[in-house]
């Protein structure tokens, strides 16, 4: 049995998948992994699961799904103690894991994330404060929600980390219920991040492993794509799930 289950979706970025399947092939093999890959969308896919050394389960889905429908999926096929939500933009230099699963293993961990790089080694804004409305319009006029953590420290605990790299134990995702699947994309993991919180478990950010983000960004700059960053917007602050935040923080 694997000790952990790798969750990837591929929207047409199967040359991104490849080199990360053959990233977690040289680097991981330290670790008892399986790996459920979703292709999203119609695309060619060049390689056979056959080609790696680790268990690959390929899922190619009739119509497009959503980022936490997609990846809550994957989970009900999991077989892992343990479940890892990755992007295909993201790319090793060591095996992350062993550290990341000694955290998970940890008194009420909920989600544990690495430490994200870009290509130069800059790290990146993978972790934040929870937003609210001034948040964002801070943001709208160049202002950042990202915390400025000491890389010194071997973990910090954000309110929450991005969706691009999460872990966690099997137990607890499935507790909480997974991803809300009614946010399409965008905000999945800023929600989940807050029903941890509110249902007692830590979000643990952990500078002892990293990973390389390979962002590609221009995409998403169209109109779909930020009406769809809107909607989650409202409906994140329009949910219990907020209020709850809200009242925690006035208490």
């Amino acid at each position: 049995m694997p000790e952990l289950s790798i969750s990837i979706v591929s929207h047409r970025q199967i040359g991104l998948v490849q080199k990360l399947l053959s990233d977690i092939q040289r680097y991981c093999a330290g670790t008892l992994v399986e790996v459920i890959l979703t292709s999203n969308v119609e695309e060619q896919i060049p390689f056979e699961a056959s080609d790696f050394m680790f268990p690959l389960r390929i899922i190619r889905n009739l119509a497009p799904k959503g980022f936490g429908a997609n990846h809550n999926a994957a989970f009900r096929l999991a077989r892992g103690e343990f479940f890892c939500v990755l992007n295909p933009d993201i790319g090793f230099s060591m095996n992350p894991f062993p550290v990341l699963i000694a955290q998970a293993k940890t008194e009420n961990a909920g989600v544990v994330a690495p430490l994200v790089t870009n290509s130069a080694g800059v790290p990146e804004d993978s972790a934040r404060r929870f937003p609210s409305p001034l948040e964002i319009i801070r943001k709208i006029f160049g202002g950042r929600s990202a915390i400025q953590a000491d890389i010194r420290q071997p973990i910090s605990h954000p309110d929450w980390v991005a969706g691009m790299f999460m872990l966690f134990p099997q137990r607890v995702f499935r507790k909480v219920g997974g991803f809300d699947e009614r946010y399409f994309l965008y905000y999945e993991d800023v929600d989940l991040c807050a029903r941890l919180t509110l249902a007692g478990y830590r979000v643990i950010l952990c500078f002892m492993a990293s990973v390389v983000h390979d962002a590609r960004r221009s995409s998403h700059k169209n109109l779909r794509y930020m009406r769809l960053h809107l909607a989650s917007v409202l409906r994140f602050f329009s949910s219990p799930v907020y209020r709850a935040l809200l009242r925690r923080a006035s208490n």
